[in-house]
């Protein structure tokens, strides 16, 4: 069986499965990274999705063969590690917006809010409605308004 390796969050791993599998199932049932829910598995509902080198993606669409060895995936279990402090900023809004009720969606829609954020900055501005309404992840208990008030108070945090 072919080896893939990537590295997950801040650290190398190396699982032997086939090319072919999604990296989503690479994430749960071989590595126990369990942040990345499983919704829809056609790339629809987004409540898996993580990083991959700094950009959004979903796992559930992703082959493991499509990994390079320095690609850097990042789930919702590694996003505190890439700020000081014991969360990262739009975890914390997450709390103090009290937008998770299911909380199914809501790894997924934090780390679609933190690449958000981190491309609006690198197009130098702030981020607009048309932004936030571009954001396709599905929350099941219809917290929209909260997350959007999360994603705008984390983005003023952001560095």
């Amino acid at each position: 069986m072919p080896k893939q390796t990537f590295i997950l969050n801040g650290k190398p791993v190396t699982v032997s499965v086939n090319d072919d599998v999604r990296l989503l199932w690479v994430l749960r049932d071989l590595l126990g990274v369990t942040g990345p829910k499983y919704g829809c598995g056609i790339n629809v509902c987004k409540a898996c999705t993580s990083h991959i080198n700094g950009k959004a993606f979903n796992p559930c669409a992703t082959r493991v063969g499509d990994l390079k060895p320095k690609d850097r995936v990042t789930t919702i279990e590694g996003l505190a590690k890439t700020t000081p402090g014991d969360l990262h900023p739009m975890q914390q809004a997450w709390i103090d917006r009290d937008v998770v009720q299911c909380g199914y969606c809501q790894p997924g829609q934090i780390m679609q809010a933190v690449a958000l954020v981190k491309r609006v900055r690198r197009e130098g501005r702030d981020i607009r409605d048309s932004d936030l309404d571009s954001i396709r992840n599905i929350c099941r208990c219809g917290t929209y308004v909260r997350i959007r008030e999360a994603i705008e108070q984390g983005a003023r945090k952001m560095r």
